[in-house]
């Protein structure tokens, strides 16, 4: 497991070298976990996190109103949708997408798909 975990570490410094957030142009990071999933809207020159959403709240709220359990890559899709509704009360319109070293497919694809359906552009 170690040998993964540093195999993900050097894919996303290498795609950090590329990918930076400005004001103008925040960055969309993923964080996905076993259980959970994570997004952060993040401006790297300012060093600020402009908003950010996880699946944690979201499935205890959508459990409440469909009373039935979600598979993750709905979660991821939720949560996609709900970064985006705050990115566009931030009037952030425009992101680049970091997927954390992540492989863009499953959950980060998910999340993308549901981040694109709420408004944001990358």
């Amino acid at each position: 497991m170690r040998e993964k975990r540093l195999r993900r570490k050097i894919r996303h410094f290498r795609i950090r070298k590329r990918v930076e957030g400005s004001p103008d142009i925040p960055r969309l990071v993923v964080f996905r976990s076993n259980e959970h999933i994570y997004a952060q809207i993040i401006d790297d020159q300012n060093s600020k996190t402009i908003a950010g959403v996880s699946d944690l709240n979201l499935a205890k709220e959508k459990r409440k109103t469909e009373g039935g359990k979600m598979n993750k890559s709905d979660l991821a899709k939720l949560v996609g949708f709900a970064i985006a509704e705050k990115g566009n009360a931030q009037k952030i319109k425009k992101v680049t997408f970091d997927r954390g070293g992540y492989k863009f497919h499953g959950r980060v694809k998910a999340l993308a798909e549901g981040a694109r359906e709420g408004g944001l552009n990358f």
